[in-house]
């Protein structure tokens, strides 16, 4: 009987997990309104405000940031301005390509190629970013959504992870200007 219980909690701990590494398909919102083209909306200047949750839920961090963005064909640079609360400052410059409905993304402190995917008004993107913490640089996998609600507004919400546990949340919205 022992050993039956102990299956049977081994068999639930690993659903458990594996449900738990299960990830949402953005082609469910491919019809979803309006639809989101990130050389469409990311143009010009964009603004942006957002709060870092650790683990717990607590807000750490709030920051703006300003977003300088331009398109050349299928090439954009989105580059970013944050303003941290505590007087910090950070800046990055994303380098994007679209390829149809995929996008790749470079930036110095991403750890090789974004890669994404927009389906209706939502884009997933998936990076490693090098996160500096305390006289250290972590690599902290990116699980990263961004959701069009209407022409000038945009949420976005990245989940951070490092050995595949949940280290803290970043929420952002955007609005064009």
């Amino acid at each position: 009987m022992i050993m039956k219980s102990a299956l049977v909690a081994l068999v639930t701990s690993a659903t458990l997990g594996m449900a738990a590494c299960a990830t949402v398909d953005v082609a469910q919102y491919s019809l979803e309104k309006p639809p989101l083209d990130l050389a469409q909306y990311f143009t010009g200047t964009v603004d942006g405000w957002g709060i870092f949750q650790d683990r717990s839920g607590t807000v750490v961090k709030r920051f703006t940031v300003r977003i300088d963005c331009t398109w050349k064909g299928n090439e954009g640079t989105l580059d970013e301005y944050f303003e941290y609360t505590d007087g910090t400052t950070q800046n990055r410059i994303w380098k994007l390509v679209r390829n149809g409905n995929r996008y790749t993304g470079t930036a110095a402190d991403v750890v090789g190629t974004a890669q994404g995917t927009a389906a209706g008004n939502a884009l997933h993107w998936n990076y490693v970013l090098a996160l500096p913490v305390d006289g250290k640089t972590w690599n902290m996998d990116m699980d990263d959504w961004m959701f069009l609600i209407d022409d000038g507004t945009m949420l976005n919400r990245t989940t951070m992870t490092k050995f595949g546990l949940r280290v803290g949340e970043v929420t952002l919205s955007f609005r064009k200007r």
